[in-house]
């Protein structure tokens, strides 16, 4: 059988995946991008993605040179200010209240918001106007050899082809990842998160809300205006046991628990979509690349969806390849360059959001008193409240 020859193959057509084919396609490589399920592009069709996707100013340029950024910010939502709110006192309401505002590091704001759904149908889009880009939806990667000159990839309808860079991107069960052998270390925390937009009385405000109470944090990001009314994002995270209780509630229980979590910060939150459930984990890949092979997003590292970190840190490795690929992408030297750069500042971040989210899960009232008192030290030192802010858009 006949190989086919290309610069780049991207396996895994999630969002990270596709913005990668992008981005290589519009920097004139020639790409071939594989994914064993072709991408759901409307809310309402089954298997729809519902959660939301935050790029933060850091990831802006990427999709700048990938051309998408003019597709994406039209639909996208500004997040000017990261509240965090501590409610984990007798009653589930605020009881500390701390406020982040872009304003004080920059004239833009931190990120914006879309929906993932949307993600995918404006990115496929761009994908199909790159005549040097063949997405293939429907196909995955069955097989891979590499050797210091190219890497050779079976598909699963039987095509092979040779690459001088594949990347993989596709997912924390990586069939990349598993064919080059690297193993992973996993962290578990015990919990699920339920994804589903929500209505509101009041309006967002571009403000970003993170409720930490106990399980984990619950998270309102906003969104455009649904039928006439405010919107956000929700991001639920609980322990499994109380995510299988949520669910199995009537619709009207359901709001009841949906408003009790979310404090009332703003007002009463109706259920707009169904609600979607995954595992959280946190892990990472003992390497990041094989000879002509990098790892990036998820089949690198998993982090839980706490402060926007995990697609902006999966940016962060697609612009490092790009950076470090204008010669010959996948060669030893290159490879090397972003193993060095980018593993160790996602062990770093995976180390911080670790604490963070293990931090939110505490149950005992002392602790709970505890991490609001150094929520509230933290914010009051104004050298340290924008060294935070910085370092959560990956600028410190």
């Amino acid at each position: 059988m006949a190989i086919d020859d290309t610069d780049i193959l991207v396996s895994g057509g999630g969002i990270a995946g596709l913005i990668t084919a992008a981005a290589f396609g519009s920097a004139g490589r020639s790409v071939i991008c594989v994914d064993p399920a072709p991408p759901v592009t409307e809310e309402s069709a089954q298997g729809s993605d519902l959660r939301s996707t935050a790029f933060l100013q850091p990831s802006i340029p990427v999709l700048q040179a990938a051309g998408l950024w003019e597709r994406l910010a039209p639909h996208a939502t500004p997040l000017q200010i990261m509240r965090i709110i501590d409610a984990g006192g007798k009653l589930s309401q605020a009881r500390l209240t701390r406020e982040f505002d872009a304003s004080e590091i920059s004239d833009q704001p931190f990120g914006w918001n879309l929906p993932n759904w949307l993600l995918k149908r404006e990115i496929s889009a761009r994908l199909t106007g790159l005549q040097n880009l063949r997405f293939l939806p429907g196909t995955g990667t069955a097989g891979l050899v590499v050797r210091d000159s190219e890497a050779l990839v079976t598909l699963t309808d039987g095509c092979r082809i040779r690459a001088r860079l594949v990347i993989g991107a596709d997912g924390r069960n990586s069939p990349v990842r598993q064919a080059l052998g690297i193993g992973v270390r996993t962290f578990r925390y015990g919990q699920k998160a339920l994804a589903f937009a929500v209505t509101h009385e009041r309006p967002h405000g571009n403000v970003s809300t993170e409720i930490h109470r106990w399980g984990g944090p619950f998270t309102l990001v906003p969104l455009p205006d649904r039928g006439g009314k405010p919107s956000s994002a929700v991001v639920w995270l609980e322990r499994g046991t109380e995510i299988a209780r949520l669910r199995a509630l009537p619709r009207e229980e359901f709001e009841v628990e949906l408003n009790r979590r979310s404090a009332g910060v703003l007002g009463h939150l109706t259920q707009a979509t169904r609600l979607t459930e995954w595992p959280i984990i946190s892990q990472i890949a003992d390497r990041f690349t094989g000879p002509r092979t990098a790892l990036i997003a998820e089949a690198a590292h998993v982090v839980p969806p706490i402060g926007a970190q995990g697609l902006n840190m999966s940016l962060a490795d697609l612009a490092s390849l790009l950076d470090l690929s204008s010669d010959d992408p996948g060669s030893a030297r290159s490879l090397a360059a972003y193993e060095r750069r980018r593993r160790p500042e996602a062990m770093a971040r995976l180390i911080g959001i670790d604490a963070l989210n293990r931090a939110s899960m505490i149950s005992a009232r002392p602790l709970r008193d505890l991490r609001a008192a150094t929520l509230g030290g933290l914010y009051a030192v104004s050298p340290v409240r924008r060294i935070l802010m910085r370092a959560g858009l990956g600028a410190a």
